[in-house]
């Protein structure tokens, strides 16, 4: 029914009980004999009504709203109707038949009317709610969060005919809502009987609906509702209520990043922007997942020129879009380089002359990199040196250096790469007017190449999900939140330090793997199997993110500490590495003793 007509058909219905409520109105305070002068009197009330009645109607929009969502504004918009409708009537009526209408019969018309006008409506919602809106193979859910949010997303999930979830109760923390009820679904109590209400519900569905809780609340909250079979599903920022972009199709799976617990980083806007803004900056390996995050978050301060130099096209051509499309105003300029070809990087430098350089790029997959030293060799050392003294050479105020805790007493020829590039820009640092620092973290979640993707793709594929050693633990972080971070350290640079991040807990990696099972609505060990594979070349149980001698002390920054630079010798490592460059074509058991007479805490974990 197109709205013209369904709006006709209404306002004759509603025209129908204005006449019910005048005639009822006149029959009850005279009875079915109804004095003559007042026959009258109702004909030409009615007559007027059915013109006012019908102008209020249209006026007020009541056939503008959706009344299977009926609640307390429609009931005030009904009100108002009926208020103005018996004031303009009564004096109009009053006017054109010389002759004063009861007072009892204005207040029995006002209230037959509200009654029928906006009972009719609100039966209609009442017979939506109970038989029109019935969905057949209902997932019955439990939403966490009582409040504004969690209300929202109930009338989604209730009215809303493509849901074919239905809440059937909340959970709240709040013991004044405890027994309550929103909208007929009753508040059961607080978190700690998350897992009793999911059994004896049999809930399919957990919905956290709290978006304004700490990201260490919503942690706890996770860890209970992990010990349930439902699948999880939250509402990821409080934006989103306030913009008004809550929705069913707002409401996401709850991912690993969730179960963290951490607050975000808190940014000091005005030291990033200093040292950014207005800023000629190059990030390498910026198609790369740490890259390109460096690259979205960069653009924020409005650089003069955003360089983003990478070996492989395609990545690069994508960041380079986005950026375009997020930031159309930015001046970008793709390169599409090789940092281990020397005369290209120098040509870049000559030609754009980047003030702060950002070095992400590096090969950094540890079982690859043991079956394929000597590439390691090339691209995370003389890649970097490469790339930091043409930093050094045309004057770059800053240089920070992308490592990794896998440098720490490294096991893998990754590792030991990355902590021989660290060596490298301290000692640049030294004798240069550019200030080198590097800022060493751990793993990122879904990173390429990272545990996060290789388990979903494993899980989606029915199992079974390997994992190395029951016992391995790593430090995780999101890729935004590291990257935020080491711009932050970047503004602490004064040279020479290498700054650690607080990676927070460790991590079992049995603990993650599982936790995604139990996230993605399977059961570990029984509908996902769990493989141990055994360690993998150049791995280690648990990662660390200090060399014993460096020592570590907080900064002005929470969450980045500095370890003290190391005393190393510049010509040592100098011949070293030049040693380390003439084996490169030797056997891997050759290039290993190399470069273990440049990082003497490196053990080859075979």
């Amino acid at each position: 029914m197109n709205y013209r007509i369904r709006m006709y058909s209404l306002l004759m219905l509603d025209i129908a009980m204005v006449w019910v409520s005048i005639v009822s109105s006149y029959w009850f305070r005279f009875g079915s004999e109804i004095p003559t002068e007042y026959v009258q009197q109702m004909v030409i009330f009615g007559g007027v009504s059915t013109v006012v009645g019908a102008a209020c109607l249209i006026l007020f929009k009541l056939y503008n709203r959706i009344w299977q969502y009926a609640s307390i504004g429609e009931l005030i918009s009904v009100l108002k109707v009926v208020v103005t409708f018996s004031i303009v009537t009564y004096f109009l009526t009053y006017l054109i038949s010389g002759q004063r209408i009861p007072l009892s019969i204005v207040i029995r018309n006002f209230e037959t009317l509200v009654l029928l006008i906006g009972g009719t409506r609100f039966a209609w919602r009442v017979l939506r709610d109970k038989y029109l809106n019935r969905k057949t193979n209902q997932l019955k859910a439990l939403i966490i969060g009582a409040g504004d949010c969690g209300t929202l997303i109930l009338k989604e999930l209730k009215f809303n005919s493509a849901s074919r979830t239905m809440p059937v109760a909340f959970i709240d923390d709040d013991i004044k809502k405890h027994r309550m009820q929103v909208h007929g679904i009753t508040v059961v109590g607080g978190r700690h009987r998350i897992i009793e209400i999911v059994e004896l519900f049999e809930i399919d569905e957990i919905i956290i609906a709290i978006p304004s809780a700490s990201r260490k609340d919503i942690s706890d909250i996770i860890d209970i509702c992990k010990k349930t079979k439902a699948t999880l599903k939250i509402i990821p920022r409080i934006n989103d209520i306030i913009q008004g972009k809550v929705s069913i199709n707002h409401i996401r799976n709850v991912e690993v990043e969730d179960l963290l617990g951490r607050d975000p980083v808190k940014t000091d806007l005005a030291l990033i922007a200093s040292y950014i803004t207005e800023k000629r900056i190059l990030v390498t390996g910026a198609g790369g997942s740490i890259g390109s995050e460096l690259c979205r978050q960069i653009a924020r301060f409005q650089p003069e020129k955003l360089l983003l130099l990478g070996h492989g096209e395609n990545s690069i051509y994508d960041i380079e879009m986005e950026m375009r499309r997020t930031y159309p105003t930015l001046n970008i300029q793709s390169i599409i380089a090789d940092i281990r070809d020397r005369p290209r990087i120098e040509e870049i430098f000559h030609t754009y002359q980047p003030q702060v350089v950002f070095h992400a790029a590096a090969h950094k997959h540890v079982p690859l990199m043991e079956s394929n030293p000597a590439e390691a060799i090339k691209n995370n050392v003389f890649g970097t040196k490469n790339v930091a003294e043409c930093a050094d050479q045309y004057g770059a105020e800053r240089f920070v250096l992308i490592s990794t805790d896998k440098a720490v007493n490294p096991t893998s020829i990754m590792g030991a790469t990355k902590r021989i590039a660290e060596m490298l820009i301290q000692c640049l640092d030294r004798t240069s007017k550019t200030k080198f620092v590097a800022v060493r973290f751990g793993n990122v979640l879904g990173s390429r190449g990272s545990v996060i993707p290789r388990f979903k793709e494993q899980i989606a594929h029915g199992g079974p999900v390997t994992v190395t050693h029951p016992d391995m633990i790593r430090y995780f972080m999101t890729i935004p939140e590291a990257v935020q971070l080491v711009i932050q350290a970047g503004s602490l640079a004064q040279g020479g330090e290498i700054f650690i991040l607080d990676m927070g807990k460790p991590v079992r990696i049995l603990d993650l793997a599982q936790d995604l099972i139990r996230l993605s609505g399977f059961e570990p060990g029984v509908d996902i199997k769990i493989e141990f594979t055994g360690m993998r070349p150049g791995e280690k149980l648990y990662e660390e993110l200090l060399l014993s001698e460096e020592g570590a002390t907080a900064t002005t920054m929470e969450r980045i500490f500095v370890g003290k630079p190391m005393n190393i010798n510049r010509s040592e490592l100098e011949f070293e590495i030049k040693r380390l460059e003439r084996v490169l074509d030797a056997e891997q058991q050759v290039i290993q003793e190399a470069v273990k007479m440049i990082v003497p805490s490196y053990r080859d974990a075979s």
